[in-house]
């Protein structure tokens, strides 16, 4: 609706339009595997990993569109990645076990796939409105997620969805998922998108602090302090 009121260039080339493709399928998948990691683990443990998201952008970043990575956003990385041994192994990096961590896998994996989305959609904004690149780009994610849910069960589950449902669906189709995207696509033509995953800094500790106030989730020091070498690790990794 936006896109049409202000009147964007709708235009795209074949090449951009299998680009918004590959970056729709790279987007359902993300939101996919997170929220599957999600079924396994805390939302504060999710919020500490997600952390780690610019740094897989920086790296990717480093090996696609030549950003610089020098030994100072090296040792941030591995930093980073100590808190988060610690961080999964409650202490004890020796304790991960692919199947009992496999909700924090799959998350880190999330975080992963989030890099490449950036990198994916960074190339693509250079070009072209980032507006109407996320209005290409969910139209494109609904026409790959309706066939997996067009079945009774969808169906009912949406008819009997409870108003609170209603809301945090609207919650997350219109903030977390409409405005954030435009924002991110909009800040990645514009800055470098190391850069732009730096803001990514603050999602922890929100997280963790919804988490504790809103599902009672218990935050220990172990985890605060894990999550802070994590943010450390990141922020070397984005220093300029």
């Amino acid at each position: 609706m936006v896109a049409v009121i202000t009147k964007s260039d709708f235009s795209l080339n074949l090449k951009n339009h299998l680009r918004i493709l590959l970056l729709a399928a790279v987007a359902v998948f993300h939101l996919w595997i997170q929220i599957t990691g999600l079924k396994y683990t805390t939302a504060a443990n999710t919020g500490w990993i997600i952390g780690t998201a610019p740094i897989f952008i920086a790296i990717l970043g480093f090996i696609f569109l030549k950003e610089k990575l020098n030994p100072l956003k090296i040792s941030g990385i591995i930093i980073a990645f100590i808190g988060l041994l610690l961080l999964v192994g409650k202490g004890n990096p020796l304790n991960i076990d692919l199947v009992k961590n496999v909700g924090d896998m799959l998350v880190l994996f999330s975080s992963f796939t989030w890099g490449v989305y950036s990198i994916i959609n960074k190339k693509i904004s250079l070009n072209y409105s980032p507006l109407m690149t996320i209005l290409y780009l969910f139209i494109m994610m609904a026409l790959i997620i309706i066939p997996f849910n067009i079945n009774q069960k969808a169906i009912d589950s949406v008819i009997h969805l409870s108003s609170i449902g209603w809301i945090s669906i609207l919650f997350l189709g219109l903030l977390c998922s409409g405005v954030s995207y435009v924002i991110w696509a909009y800040s990645l033509r514009e800055m470098e998108s190391a850069r732009v995953g730096a803001y990514l800094y603050f999602e922890p500790f929100v997280t963790v602090i919804t988490a504790g106030l809103f599902l009672k989730e218990e935050i220990t020091l172990l985890m605060v302090l894990s999550g802070l070498l994590i943010i450390l690790g990141v922020y070397l990794v984005n220093k300029e």
